[in-house]
């Protein structure tokens, strides 16, 4: 990728906050990365409704940050001894009208392309974003207790109601082919912007990767296949993954395969480290050290392909405790990725010793 990385795997966060307590938390946990969340808590899943967003970066339809106010939450971030390495994801509200070819899709372009000249400004060098209408077909089910009564998230296929119905407000069911035609167009506007602003573009997997279609919408990005088309359909140094461990669990693929065929690519910009139990159509979330794959494995096929940019947990599920953010499974995730990552790093210092 085109970005510059210092160092080796890193471990980052995701948050909307960046209030000193938040920042000065994430930093006390040794993290080193910030990503930060855009601004619709209705998009996302219940651990991300951050009600201690009052001190963020609004990253919506019209609330695009300009360079100065990038270049502020940057310093904030960097006097809490971290680093603002991107903005976390694009919400649905930005670039659902360029996914369904609908009127609005020129203006949202327009935004998209000046939030990328912003963040190239500011040297913030990551934006990733998806292909995924969250606010129109469900993400998940009902939630599962996972280790010691914490809650997770879960997917159900058997549990949607009414699956082969139109999603709301649409009117007609949409083609493949529309999609990857109205996926190119995107890709063939931002991308020359993002080469010339040297931001990295980072594509996450659809969640859930269930069927080709559902409510009437394809679900481009449900299978490495359809990664590698993405990939090569405008190739580009500045795009690449945000690599879903968890999503292409979900699908039942091998992590270590998966990381080794796009890491020595060079696709892979930064990875959402999570895991789940079981495999679409029926999967639950759980703690990232018992799950589907091995943590350990995954950190060190990372190691091996030479991978230098930030790992960062993802879903976390709901201890005692917690808040809206989750702040103590995440801490725990954080603490417990750092130890497996010092320990590969171990492992290979001793084995050119």
């Amino acid at each position: 990728m085109s970005s510059t990385h210092s160092g080796a795997v890193r471990v980052g966060v995701r948050t909307r906050s960046l209030s000193e307590d938040r920042l000065r938390y994430i930093r006390q946990l040794g993290a080193t990365d910030i990503f930060v969340d855009h601004a619709d808590t209705e998009e996302e899943p219940d651990e991300f409704n951050d009600r201690d967003g009052s001190e963020t970066i609004a990253v919506g339809p019209d609330q695009i940050p300009s360079v100065s106010e990038l270049e502020a939450a940057r310093d904030r971030i960097e006097d809490a001894g971290l680093s603002f390495t991107g903005i976390q994801s694009l919400p649905y509200s930005m670039y659902g009208d360029i996914m369904f070819g609908r009127n609005g899709a020129d203006e949202a372009l327009e935004q998209i392309t000046t939030l990328i000249r912003n963040l190239g400004a500011a040297d913030i060098p990551v934006l990733g974003y998806q292909w995924n209408p969250r606010s129109v077909v469900p993400m998940r089910t009902a939630p599962v207790e996972t280790r010691g009564g914490a809650e997770a998230t879960a997917f159900d296929y058997d549990e949607l109601e009414n699956p082969d119905d139109l999603a709301p407000g649409l009117e007609r069911t949409y083609t493949e082919e529309e999609f990857w035609d109205n996926y190119q167009d995107f890709l063939e506007t931002v991308l020359p912007v993002a080469e010339e602003a040297g931001v990295d573009l980072a594509l996450h997997p659809i969640d859930p990767p269930v069927l080709e279609s559902l409510g009437g919408i394809p679900r481009l990005f449900r299978n490495v296949e359809n990664f590698e088309k993405a990939m090569d359909l405008v190739p580009s140094d500045n795009h690449g993954l945000k690599l879903c461990l968890g999503c292409f669990s979900q699908m039942g693929e091998d992590v270590t395969d998966v990381i080794r065929r796009f890491g020595e690519r060079d696709q892979i910009v930064f990875i959402h480290f999570r895991d789940v139990v079981g495999t679409v159509p029926k999967f639950h979330e759980t703690f990232v050290d018992r799950g589907n794959f091995d943590t350990s494995n995954a950190v060190r096929t990372l190691h091996d392909i030479g991978f230098e940019g930030a790992v960062i947990p993802d879903h976390v599920p709901k201890m005692r405790g917690d808040n809206d953010w989750r702040h103590r499974a995440r801490g725990f995730t954080v603490g417990y990725l750092r130890g497996v990552i010092d320990t590969v790093c171990s492992e290979e210092t001793r084995t050119h010793d």
